[in-house]
């Protein structure tokens, strides 16, 4: 094993002293975690020391709602995939593991190997590896095995998705971890399809609880091809768009990280929505008929007012009952 770890060891500092270096993702990751953040691919332990007891208490009270609405899902993906040896993590934008799924035959293992809440994986502490450089890169990434930066975590293959807050800022990152060295590239493939699938399903509830009080519209024909969750409005009462998952800010190029100033709907997805006052009449007049199955009584009804007040406003805004 010590040969083995000396020959990676090796390998990646070629790599990053080569002319080549960057011609790939993970050895642009290795120059970052050599060069920029001055790690060792032979250290025998991270940079930062694991937090625990209250430090870490207070940082998962921190991110309390990401952790409420992450819970099910990591339940879920521990069902699927705790069988096979895989351990399921969620880590902050700093890379530190705020909670965690394990099999119970190999919880020890994994914290052994530092995967376990209260490890920082952050690239500046642990070199390449899943969590670290998917917070990094904020995409989805796969580290398999010896495309990790350190020796020491050769044995292990990382398949991670990103998780963007209400306003599309980077908050945390989904995690399976696998030590069996029977989980090949076709296996991490498939398992980094149901991580990517957790964090948008994660990202999505956050947005949904956030907007608890507004209509959720899907817009743009679902999840986008690159990975980015879906293309989700959030509109209030009156038909103002006054939220935005990432997808749907980059589609409509809103910007990330910041507030929306309320928007017509009707000005980001075309003319669908009433533009002016006779427009908005004749929607509630319309509407109203259509709750009261076309009884011009029961409309009015509905809306409190008499049945010649309603004939009247229809015949103000051009509406007959053949409409």
């Amino acid at each position: 094993m010590a040969d083995a770890e000396t020959m990676h060891s090796e390998r990646v500092l070629d790599a990053v002293h080569s002319s080549r270096a960057a011609v790939s993702a993970v050895a642009a990751s290795w120059c970052r975690s050599a060069l920029h953040h001055g790690l060792d691919p032979a250290a025998r332990a991270p940079a930062v020391d694991p937090l625990a007891g209250r430090d870490l208490d207070l940082l998962r009270a921190a991110n309390g709602e990401l952790l409420a609405v992450a819970a099910p899902v990591l339940d879920r993906l521990h069902g699927s995939v705790g069988l096979a040896g895989a351990c399921v993590m969620i880590a902050d934008a700093g890379g530190v593991v705020l909670d965690w799924r394990a099999p119970d035959g190999d919880a020890a293992r994994f914290e052994e190997l530092g995967l376990a809440p209260g490890v920082s994986w952050a690239e500046a502490t642990q070199g390449t590896n899943g969590i670290g450089t998917c917070l990094v890169e904020q995409r989805p990434v796969t580290i398999h095995r010896d495309e990790h930066f350190a020796s020491r975590n050769v044995g292990v293959s990382c398949m991670d998705a990103p998780i963007f807050d209400p306003t599309g800022r980077l908050v945390a990152a989904l995690d399976i971890s696998s030590a069996r060295g029977d989980h090949d590239r076709a296996m991490a493939t498939m398992i980094g399809a149901l991580v990517q699938d957790g964090a948008r399903s994660i990202e999505r509830d956050l947005f949904c609880r956030h907007y608890a009080d507004a209509r959720i519209i899907l817009a743009g024909g679902g999840t986008d091809q690159a990975g980015r969750g879906q293309a989700l409005l959030a509109v209030d009462r009156d038909d103002l768009v006054i939220g935005a998952t990432r997808a749907a800010r980059q589609h409509f190029r809103l910007g990330n990280g910041t507030r929306i100033d309320p928007r017509p709907l009707g000005d980001m997805l075309g003319p669908a929505v009433p533009a002016s006052f006779d427009d908005a009449d004749r929607a509630v007049l319309r509407q109203a008929l259509a709750r009261a199955g076309g009884n011009v009584s029961s409309a009015a009804r509905l809306l409190g007012i008499g049945r010649a007040t309603f004939y009247r406003r229809m015949e103000r805004v051009g509406l007959s009952l053949r409409h």
